[in-house]
């Protein structure tokens, strides 16, 4: 393959995303014990470093790479904003370039997306978005993951996202584009998903529906998922994010608006009794646990390929 990086998840063809979860699914046999060897004689990161880069905080995604990384014989170094020359004024476009001198493959969880773009441009190895203020790739190929788990496929299943229109929202609405999967997004006025993210899921073939109404979202549902309602960087806003977001709650009555079968989905950290109740989040329908843990299998395959050079 090409040195390519995955900024957005439109980065990827329909074809490559089934194919990552393909192999995801295939490492996760193998990290169990049910299945043969996932690597065959050679780790694929043997002798490869992965810098990554962490303006915001996390868990889940934090450990997640650093495991992957680690378990396909990589070497890990995370680098917090603090001990990056970034913070002394140097420029984006500088530390890509000496990076790309040192590692193999650079991973970027950060404020503003503009930056892992210009990571990526001055780059000479793959960058992968780990999150930013405008998408957030390596979580949705977790989600895709856990729905296939649970449905065995994904084409035509109806995702109702019921909260803030943020990144996570944006990277599921081209992601269910791409895969002829329905999805209805409900946020309060002001807080709807951005016109160019749905025009993008436009081109992409998709038909998202966005409404004010968390019932009308919720209704027949396969699929209902949510987020906090103040994100990271959001903080400020808190009190005035509370008031609008009242009734953006995925409880007991919500899911049972919902399919019969359906399952709840949240990326965490959930702010519990706020966007999603511990009934729901705790209960028998909720696979957030599943969710969380793709995050790994799904992250080892984006590294083995893209950094590994593993085809698909």
């Amino acid at each position: 393959m090409s040195n390519r990086s995955l900024i957005s998840i439109a980065d990827l063809s329909p074809e490559e995303i089934v194919a990552l979860l393909d192999r995801a699914e295939d490492l996760k046999a193998e990290r169990s014990g049910r299945g043969g060897c996932a690597f065959g004689d050679r780790l694929p990161l043997a002798g490869k470093s992965v810098a990554m880069i962490f303006e915001k905080p996390s868990t889940r995604t934090r450990v997640s790479l650093e495991v992957a990384a680690t378990e396909l014989g990589g070497h890990p170094l995370y680098l917090s904003a603090n001990e990056l020359q970034l913070g002394r004024g140097e420029t984006i476009g500088d530390t890509a370039r000496v990076l790309s001198r040192y590692v193999h493959g650079i991973t970027a969880r950060v404020f503003s997306h503009r930056t892992v773009e210009e990571l990526a441009a001055h780059s000479s190895v793959p960058v992968i978005n780990a999150l930013s203020d405008q998408e957030h790739p390596l979580q949705i190929l977790a989600d895709m993951m856990t729905i296939r788990e649970h449905f065995g496929y994904l084409e035509g299943l109806r995702i109702a996202w019921i909260g803030d229109g943020n990144n996570v929202c944006n990277s599921l609405i081209l992601a269910s584009a791409m895969l002829n999967m329905r999805m209805i997004v409900a946020s309060p006025r002001g807080y709807e998903p951005k016109g160019q993210i749905l025009e993008r899921a436009r081109e992409l073939g998709g038909v998202p529906e966005i409404t004010a109404e968390p019932s009308e979202a919720a209704h027949d549902a396969d699929v209902l998922v949510t987020d906090t309602w103040i994100s990271m960087g959001d903080e400020a806003e808190e009190a005035e994010r509370l008031r609008s977001f009242s009734g953006y709650q995925i409880n007991q009555r919500i899911l049972e608006i919902a399919g019969r079968d359906a399952i709840v989905m949240h990326c965490l950290p959930a702010h519990r009794g706020q966007e999603i109740t511990d009934e729901v989040m705790d209960g028998p329908q909720s696979v957030v646990l599943e969710e969380a843990e793709n995050r790994l299998h799904t992250s080892k395959a984006v590294l083995e390929w893209m950094v590994g050079r593993r085809p698909l």
